[in-house]
């Protein structure tokens, strides 16, 4: 019976080395009106739409260009990009509900059917009736989704390591894989881990998160992993994290109707959605413009800023300067 009473000895300490670990990472909600006060800038506005109250941050004036973010991310992601991009157009970045300060949305609309949805009817309350759009990894997903739905009213489209290609073996290129599946959706898949995300999210996991999406995960900051953490814990999140996780993506896309012009951009290093899928968007849009970017990941409007924006400035026709003693040139807006 001794080895039953050492069996018993090892299994206590193990859940008393699991419930230890627990405590360790547990996190409460973070209050809105804390995440508010430090993550909202002078620019930031919020709009209701559809009930929901979508946080929205709107710079510089011109043609409008809305800036769409991926999964886990929020409107922050685009900080270079609207500071290049500003001085000759009208940027606007949004949190999708679930994510930034815009948070959970009561009805659950997490699909990218929704989210296409919810950025046409914001468009329509800032009345803009024609825009550019730009989308990263989900948000380009959504961006394809409303290219589909509307495409009167989308000047040009920017896919920036996008979702949304058809997962079909057949229309893969030779050699394609599929997108890897993230860590939180392999634990959202499993309800006993989901009850536990929803209290005890790891920071650690999201730096190893963070630096997946990187190719050189050294120019990753604190600051930046600080910022996607406190917004996953800002109050009700997590819970819609989960809850979008589990919503399909309802996403029904015409590539035939994208007949505006289209840039395709993606970093050689991207190993959450494989560069094969850039050609395989290439070959689905007639017309569209691929740019592969070294010494890039998953977000290269964070990981190389200025050489990514300045990728879209000049398919926008604005003269990119190598003497930024020169006053800028405009050469002409994409037709």
């Amino acid at each position: 019976m001794n080895w039953i009473k050492r069996l018993l000895k090892v299994l206590g300490v193990i859940s008393l080395a699991c419930l230890f670990f627990l405590l360790l990472v547990y996190k409460n909600n973070i209050p809105y009106e804390a995440i508010e006060q430090k993550y909202s800038t002078p620019e930031s506005h919020f709009v209701e739409v559809d009930g929901i109250n979508v946080h929205v941050r709107i710079k510089g004036r011109g043609e409008p260009i809305i800036l769409l973010h991926g999964s886990f991310s929020s409107l922050h992601t685009w900080n270079d990009w609207q500071n290049e991009l500003s001085p000759f157009f009208l940027t606007v970045s949004l949190d999708f509900p679930g994510h930034g300060l815009t948070g959970p949305d009561l009805e659950k609309r997490y699909s990218v059917r929704d989210y296409a949805i919810l950025v046409t009817r914001l468009a329509e309350k800032l009345n803009l009736d024609k825009f550019h759009l730009a989308g990263n990894s989900m948000g380009g997903a959504v961006a394809l989704q409303i290219a589909s739905n509307r495409p009167d009213q989308v000047l040009s489209l920017n896919l920036i390591d996008a979702a949304g290609t058809p997962l079909e073996a057949s229309a893969l290129p030779k050699g394609s894989s599929s997108p890897k599946k993230r860590w939180m959706n392999r634990m959202a898949d499993n309800p006993f881990f989901t009850q536990i995300l929803l209290k005890c999210t790891p920071k650690f996991l999201f730096s190893m998160n963070m630096k997946e999406v990187y190719a050189e995960p050294d120019k990753l900051t604190k600051e930046q992993v600080d910022r996607y953490y406190e917004l996953m814990l800002r109050a009700g999140n997590r819970q819609a994290t989960l809850e979008r996780l589990a919503t399909p993506a309802d996403a029904k896309i015409d590539f035939g109707r994208l007949d505006m012009p289209t840039l395709i951009l993606w970093g050689e290093e991207d190993t959450w959605i494989p560069v094969s899928r850039a050609y395989l968007l290439e070959k689905l849009i007639p017309g569209s413009k691929l740019k592969i970017l070294k010494n890039a990941g998953h977000l290269p409007m964070e990981e190389i800023p200025t050489e990514s924006v300045a990728e879209y400035l000049n398919f926008l026709g604005v003269e990119v300067r190598k003497d930024y003693f020169e006053p800028p040139k405009l050469i002409s807006y994409v037709d």
